[in-house]
C-alpha cells in the first residue's frame, strides 16, 4: 500500500529526530507547520515543513489527561512549553502557533481547553481535529476506518471520500492494559506501567493484556456492524505491541494495518493539519 509505506517513510525520520533532539535541514521558503499532542502517557510536540516532512520532534511522558479529558491543566502547559522551547533551540526561529487534537465527540470546554493550553504556551491556536481525523491526514486514508487506541479511549473513524462518517469513542486504552498488569502482579501502577513499556517483557504482558486488546477490538466490531469498512488502521501508542494488530485482525475476521511507530502518527497528522507559517512571520 503506497499510502501506508510513504507514512512509514515519514514516521521513521520522526522517529530518528525525536530520539536525538536533532532538525532537519530548513529552507524558511518553505514554511513550517506545528502540532501539539496531549497524549494519556505522554505529550509530542511536531514540527514539519511545509511540504509535511519533519523538522523536529521533541515528547515527554506525563500524567497530565485521562480518558480524554485534561486533570492537570498546569503541569500540561509547562511541558508544552518547554517542547516549545526545545524545538526553538534547536531551530533558531520562534513557533508561533499550533494545532491540537481532542477525542472524538468533545464538546464544550473540554474542547476548548486544548487550545488554551496551547495558548498560555505562548502560540496562537491554530487547528482543533478529532484524533482519528489528524492520523487519517498522514495514513491518507479517504476510504476506510482508522482505529486511534490511546491511553484512556479507543476511538473509530469511518472514512468515506476523505470524510468521516461514522465517529466512535469507547474508554478502553492503554491504562487499562497498565491496570491489568498491576492487579496480575499486585503492585503499583507506576510499578506496573514501567513493566508494561519493558520490550524484554512485551511477551509475558502482551500475555496478560489480551484480554483488553479484545475489548478494544469488540469495540470495532461494533463500530463496523453500523458501517462496513475496509482497510482498517490501528495506531495510538496502546498498539505498540508486536502482536497487536494480529490479535485485531483475528478477532475481526478482516486485515488490520498498523503503521511503524503508531504512537506518532496522530501528532504527526495534528501537525499536517496546521496553516503553514513562515519563519520571518514571527519575528
Amino acid at each position: 500500500m503506497e499510502s501506508l509505506e510513504k507514512a512509514n517513510q515519514i514516521l521513521t525520520e520522526f522517529e530518528k529526530i525525536a530520539n536525538t533532539n536533532t532538525a532537519k535541514s530548513f529552507d524558511p521558503k518553505d514554511g513550517f507547520k506545528v502540532g501539539v499532542d496531549l497524549g494519556t502517557s505522554s505529550i509530542v510536540l511536531v514540527v514539519l515543513d511545509g511540504k509535511d516532512q519533519p523538522l523536529f520532534g521533541a515528547f515527554e511522558f506525563a500524567d497530565v489527561v485521562r480518558d480524554g479529558l485534561v486533570v492537570n491543566y498546569q503541569q500540561s502547559v509547562q511541558i508544552v512549553s518547554r517542547l516549545k522551547q526545545q524545538a526553538e533551540e534547536v531551530l533558531g526561529f520562534p513557533l508561533t502557533a499550533a494545532s491540537g487534537a481532542i477525542p472524538p465527540g468533545t464538546v464544550g470546554n473540554n474542547k476548548r481547553v486544548v487550545a488554551n493550553i496551547i495558548e498560555s504556551a505562548d502560540m496562537a491556536a491554530d487547528q482543533l481535529v478529532d484524533e482519528p481525523t489528524a492520523a487519517a491526514l498522514l495514513l491518507g486514508v479517504s476510504e476506510g476506518a482508522v482505529i486511534d487506541v490511546g491511553g484512556g479511549t479507543t476511538g473509530i473513524s469511518v472514512f468515506e471520500k476523505g470524510q468521516p462518517i461514522l465517529v466512535v469513542d469507547e474508554p478502553t486504552g492503554g491504562t487499562h492494559m497498565t491496570l491489568v498488569i498491576a492487579g496480575y502482579f499486585q503492585e503499583t501502577i507506576e510499578e506496573a506501567e514501567r513493566r508494561k513499556r519493558d520490550a524484554s517483557k512485551e511477551r509475558e504482558n502482551f500475555t496478560i493484556v489480551r484480554p483488553v486488546v479484545q475489548r478494544m477490538a469488540e469495540i470495532t466490531r461494533q463500530a463496523l456492524l453500523r458501517q462496513p469498512t475496509e482497510p482498517l488502521y490501528v495506531v495510538g501508542g496502546a498498539a505498540y505491541f508486536k502482536e497487536f494488530e494480529g490479535e485485531f485482525a483475528n478477532y475481526l475476521q478482516q486485515e488490520v494495518y498498523k503503521p511503524v511507530y503508531p504512537q506518532f502518527v496522530t501528532p504527526i497528522g495534528i501537525a499536517m493539519s496546521s496553516h503553514i507559517i513562515f519563519p520571518q512571520e514571527g519575528e
